[in-house]
């Protein structure tokens, strides 16, 4: 197969490169070689390439920021899946492409599913669910990955920032009223492999992958937690800080740390589906995070 993978370099992208390479023929690319927010050019790679696959990791991610930005959040975040799939559906190729909770207000008392209402409190969640509905409307084979509180050893993340603060600070003030599971990118680049290897890379299992297994799911791992809680365990947990455990994380509530964009208070998502179609079922996000935090820094 040839895959393309766009937004290879953020924290997600760069996991894909090693996962899909045992699949075939892999090529990535990331601003500034592909603005993905110019339509034109961005058919135009698509169809230089002609992958069978493509993954598209990339995202405007700055949730705060897309209050006052908007338009640029919606090209990248909505106009551009949007295109992307048009353009595989054109060639009866496949789209993996990631969203967020962020669709939902987290007004649910429990996990949100697949078939839960969609009401995003934000700017960036209206943009992330305009670029699901223009996926779907292109017609062609997708998955749609919902996901949430995405970390890594690179990029932007809330486990980078709190290992830097607690090297800085001695006490650290952290939401406790949210809820949510951390999520290890790795997982977001390895649970789409495996069903992209199982449903098409044979061709002869793509018809049927189309009409019985492609569409929407919730992809995190298990299990779920607040922001206090998740910055406690990395204090406790993050072998470069194990002179460092007495750093204070005191909890407070949302309204004590203002920000433009409201936030979901439940940011859960529930995983069943995914588990019954494909029976992947990922690991609690305490064990995640275990994994990751035992990585060397890169």
């Amino acid at each position: 197969m040839k895959l393309l993978i766009i937004g290879a370099n953020g924290q997600v992208g760069y996991e894909l490169r090693n996962s899909l390479v045992p699949l075939g023929e892999v090529t990535a690319v990331d601003y500034p070689e592909l603005d993905i927010a110019n339509p034109d050019a961005l058919r135009r790679y698509i169809r230089d390439h002609a992958p069978d696959v493509l993954v598209n990791a990339a995202a405007y991610t700055a949730v705060d920021k897309a209050e006052t930005d908007e338009p640029t959040a919606l090209a990248v975040n909505g106009t551009a899946p949007g295109v992307m799939a048009e353009e595989m559906a054109r060639v009866n190729g496949l789209i993996v492409h990631y969203s967020t909770d962020y669709v939902f207000d987290g007004s649910k008392t429990g996990a949100w599913t697949e078939e839960d209402t969609p009401a995003p409190l934000g700017a960036y969640g209206r943009t992330k669910l305009a670029g699901e509905r223009a996926v779907q409307a292109a017609g062609g084979a997708h998955f749609i990955f919902r996901t949430a509180w995405v970390y890594g050893r690179r990029g932007g993340n809330f486990m980078l920032t709190m290992l830097r603060l607690m090297r800085e600070r001695d006490e650290l003030r952290i939401v406790a009223d949210q809820h949510g599971t951390p999520t290890w990118c790795r997982v977001l680049a390895e649970v789409p492999a495996r069903i992209i290897s199982a449903c098409w890379a044979d061709p002869s299992r793509r018809e049927q992958t189309r009409a019985e297994k492609c569409g929407l799911y919730h992809l995190t791992n298990g299990g779920a937690t607040t922001w206090h809680e998740y910055a406690v365990a990395i204090r406790d947990l993050a072998p470069e800080l194990a002179d460092r455990r007495d750093v204070k994380v005191q909890p407070i509530r949302t309204e004590e740390y203002p920000v433009p964009a409201k936030r979901p208070a439940n940011s859960v998502l529930d995983n069943t589906k995914l588990e019954r179609v494909f029976g992947i079922r990922n690991a609690h996000w305490r064990e995640a995070l275990v994994a990751c935090l035992g990585e060397p820094p890169p």
